[in-house]
């Protein structure tokens, strides 16, 4: 066997050619790899040794030559293919160990040039890649460091790696392959005439990767599978860990993200319960225990059933609590032992751990771009990471809000961004204590929201209220001034913003404009 060997990411290829060596395959590879090699003792051909052309153009040209493809894409079934290389002295390679130049962490970086963008582009590497993975009943390609362990006990057990195996790098190349080519093309079509880069590129080649197929979709007569980014961000639920439980459903990821979304926007404890994409209850608190107990009092029939997710470690006492009701998904960066023992009781219940700090400078940055299907088309837009400061504020009323008005102020405006519109939400002491969303009219929404307090038997009297969208009539600012809201945050930039400013001075309540949106659909 003869395995060619020729890697930009060194990491593990010298422990790995050293393992094939001692199995008797003969190794063949490129400029820095093979110098590496030969450096740590490992008998090793040069490429240009064996198709007797030297490497040229600063290593751009060295395995584009008839003895490297010949040797790839050969079939050992077919005499004339086995004739054609013994005439032209090509061995075979069987083993194809690659991994490309790093175009997506070259582009990056920030400033990257367009210069460095392009040299960055292998051209090489992918056309070994494309040959050996063609040809994968009789080649095996490696395209990451990932798969040099179970290769190489495959080997060292078999002598030589199964059909079975052998497609699955195959496939596995292909993805590379098409991964690669989409990063240039995204990289490459977003540059506009003067330079810059365009938000959004010209050619969008969206690149995701299967993590589990799906009982079913939204409905049972929906398919459904749960992907997830080629290169996901820390801290998301793509990666997170199931400890236990039923699988996962469809409904149960899309609810999941929107909890894990809204209560990591926080850096203090808090408890968000999620109802069919609705945040039904959200709360700070000293820890998990408390804010569970204040999200929950905001609406516990809704709580019922739904997802419930914390951005702090999970004890025993919160987890006692949280048990004694109906949950499908419980979600935390942390659960102590004891906690966890106690859920083993729950069995059903999907228990979510995810690597994330409370507190994280990354909590709003996850997504870059958000996509929506729509027939035969994709709208694509920037992802709304907006955070809002206390100095972002502008007071409009001849009343002020007080200091604790202004934190809850922004409480509810986060939780707000979170909330289908049209979404008014009410709160207190970092408390939702009225959410009314998914309307048609902005002023069901606030009497949906005020019905839901009256069924929690919490009163609404001297709360906080935030609106996604401008009012664009007093009549909103009137219900939830009558629902007993002292202090109402919402963007502005209504042509009656006058008017709706006038009734709030008449009912002596004090109102702030924050100059942004959350519309979310």
């Amino acid at each position: 066997m003869i395995a060619l060997i020729s890697v930009s990411d060194k990491t593990g290829v010298v422990e790995f050619a050293r393992a094939l060596h001692a199995l008797g395959i003969g190794i063949m590879s490129t400029g820095g790899t093979a110098k590496l090699l030969a450096n740590q003792g490992i008998p090793v051909r040069e490429v240009a040794q064996v198709t007797d052309f030297p490497e040229m153009l600063d290593g751009r040209v060295k395995t584009l030559h008839s003895k490297i493809h010949g040797g790839l894409l050969a079939r050992r079934d077919l005499p004339a293919h086995m004739k054609s290389l013994a005439e032209h002295h090509i061995d075979p390679i069987d083993l194809l160990v690659v991994n490309l130049y790093p175009f997506e962490a070259t582009v990056a970086k920030p400033g990257c040039a367009l210069e460095d963008a392009i040299e960055n582009i292998d051209i090489g590497g992918p056309a070994m890649v494309r040959s050996a993975a063609k040809n994968w009943q009789h080649v095996g390609v490696l395209t990451d460091a990932s798969q040099y362990a179970r290769v190489l006990e495959e080997l060292q057990q078999n002598k030589t790696l199964s059909n079975a195996t052998r497609f699955a790098l195959s496939v596995a190349a292909f993805n590379r392959i098409s991964q690669y080519d989409g990063a240039i093309s995204d990289y490459l079509s977003r540059i506009q005439t003067d330079g810059t880069l365009d938000e959004f590129p010209g050619q969008a080649n969206r690149r995701f990767i299967k993590l589990q197929d799906l009982r079913y979709g939204e409905n049972p007569h929906q398919q459904a599978a749960f992907y997830s980014d080629v290169y996901p961000v820390a801290g998301s639920l793509v990666t997170a860990k199931q400890l236990q439980g039923k699988e996962l459903s469809y409904n149960n990821i899309a609810d999941a993200d929107a909890a894990w979304e809204c209560v990591k926007s926080f850096d203090t404890p808090a408890c968000v319960i999620v109802k069919h994409a609705n945040p039904c209850g959200v709360a700070l608190g000293a820890d998990a225990l408390q804010a569970y107990n204040q999200a929950f009092k905001t609406d516990p029939t809704s709580a019922f059933g739904g997802i419930i997710a914390f951005n702090c470690a999970v004890n025993l006492e919160a987890a006692q609590v949280v048990s004694k009701q109906f949950v499908e998904v419980l979600i935390a960066p942390s659960y102590d032992d004891q906690a966890l023992e106690l859920l083993k009781a729950k069995a059903n219940v999907r228990v979510l751990v995810i690597d994330w700090k409370l507190g994280s400078v990354d909590a709003l940055h996850g997504n870059v771009i958000d996509v929506k299907r729509i027939g035969s088309g994709l709208l694509m837009q920037t992802a709304d990471n907006h955070v809002l400061k206390l100095s972002d504020l502008k007071v409009v009323t001849q009343k002020q809000p007080t200091s604790q008005q202004m934190q809850d102020l922004l409480f509810a405006w986060k939780v707000a961004k979170y909330v289908k519109s049209n979404a008014i939400v009410f709160c207190a002491d970092g408390m939702t204590m009225g959410v009314g969303a998914g309307q048609m009219s902005r002023l069901d929404s606030a009497r949906i929201a005020s019905i839901k307090a009256e069924h929690a038997q919490l009163s609404l009297k001297g709360t906080v209220v935030a609106s996604d969208a401008f009012f664009p009539f007093r009549d909103g600012l009137d219900v939830v001034v009558q629902a007993g809201a002292q202090c109402v945050i919402q963007p502005g930039g209504s042509m009656r913003d006058q008017e709706v400013i006038d009734a709030a001075n008449e009912q002596g309540v004090a109102m702030v404009f924050t100059g942004v949106r959350h519309f979310r659909h």
